[in-house]
């Protein structure tokens, strides 16, 4: 769970190439709100608006500009985007049908897939950084508190 997380924590760097747990959190955001634009709104995977890059680019990348921006929020920050995120998600999963879940796209970047197995790997996605979570939260040095 990552109810008890203090800055600290989410700012905890396991080495250099490694992401924080608070940039972990945004950039889950930030993957559900570009398969939101890019599902329900239609909008070119990649072919962002401004504000949409400025808000969630360095999120969705993670990386170096993850590891020098993403930093110094509260718990609550990260909790907020991600649940303002998947409000909308279930907000536009609630208009759609079946027919829509199995809607091709035909130029998708692995090849044709539809909706269905786009939401399914959006799941797998958070499956797989909530593991890394756990492992970076395991691995926190006693002096901030683990």
């Amino acid at each position: 769970s990552s109810q008890d997380f203090t800055v600290a924590q989410l700012d905890y760097l396991h080495d250099s190439k490694a992401n924080t747990i608070g940039a972990l959190l945004l950039h889950l955001a930030a993957i559900e709100r570009a398969y939101q634009l890019h599902t329900f709104n239609g909008v070119k995977w990649g072919d962002w608006d401004s504000h949409t890059r400025q808000r969630w680019n360095i999120p969705m990348g993670l990386g170096e500009k993850a590891r020098k921006s993403i930093k110094g929020n509260e718990l609550s920050f990260y909790l907020a985007q991600l649940s303002e995120v998947r409000a909308h998600t279930l907000k536009e999963l609630r208009k759609r049908d079946d027919s829509w879940l199995m809607q091709m796209d035909q130029e998708w970047v692995w090849g044709p897939t539809n909706n269905y197995c786009k939401w399914f790997h959006v799941c797998e996605h958070e499956s797989n950084h909530n593991g890394q979570i756990k492992w970076i939260k395991s691995r926190l040095p006693e002096r901030l508190g683990s």
